[in-house]
């Protein structure tokens, strides 16, 4: 099981397509791993998927003339097998996660030196900023997300995941088959964009979900 979340920059000028050519790249990256007879699940793992990730925004950015930063965005990334979890994050945003032991939050979310500040994939230090944890067990339930969502799902104050929050689409999703996927990616959308979220954020939401049946 993978999930890969990215997030761009507002004040980038392509910040959304350089969250979509990371998740592409990230995923492109995660075949390829696949393919091979077997591989493992460690720093490194994190490090080459960010150095993947990397390459295709600054090949972009030399595609098209303009800078990498103009592409700039987060990047989450959750990767898990029977034998265990990486996680790896730079910039803002949230992972939760349960491989047993109930709903933890593996990795502080980060930010800037100043208020609404964050680092991003394309940032020179972005692999000294990459932040990465090896569970030693498969994930039961997983959530990423972008910041926009991060204050709703996380309590700040003690770092640990908001229970209520998450209780709901995980239940949903232990229940539902196959043929339903449409109609729960169309659920969450409307959740994401209903009142009672826009009230509390008015940035932008990005929410991907797992569990495993």
């Amino acid at each position: 099981m993978s999930i890969f979340v990215a997030d761009g920059a507002g004040s980038a000028l392509r910040g959304g397509e350089g969250a979509e050519l990371a998740i592409k790249a990230a995923a492109e990256f995660m075949q390829k791993k696949l393919a091979l007879a077997e591989f493992g699940l460690g720093d490194d793992f994190a490090v080459d998927c960010v150095l993947e990730v990397r390459a295709a925004l600054f090949s972009e950015a030399e595609r098209t003339g303009l800078r990498a930063r103009d592409f700039a965005c987060t990047f989450l990334g959750i990767v898990s097998s029977d034998l265990g979890t990486l996680i790896m994050q730079v910039g803002d945003g949230g992972i939760v996660l349960d491989v047993g032991e109930g709903l933890e939050v593996p990795i502080i979310p980060m930010s800037g030196e100043y208020a609404n500040m964050t680092h991003f994939v394309t940032d020179e230090d972005a692999v000294d900023r990459l932040v990465s944890r090896v569970l030693n067990k498969p994930v039961l339930r997983a959530a990423a997300f972008s910041d926009g969502i991060q204050r709703l799902a996380i309590q700040m104050a003690t770092n640990t995941a908001h229970e209520p929050f998450f209780a709901p689409f995980f239940k949903v999703l232990s229940t539902a088959t196959a043929e339903q996927e449409d109609q729960l990616q169309q659920a969450l959308l409307r959740f994401l964009n209903s009142d009672a979220v826009n009230d509390r954020t008015d940035d932008d939401k990005t929410l991907a979900l797992a569990v495993l049946i």
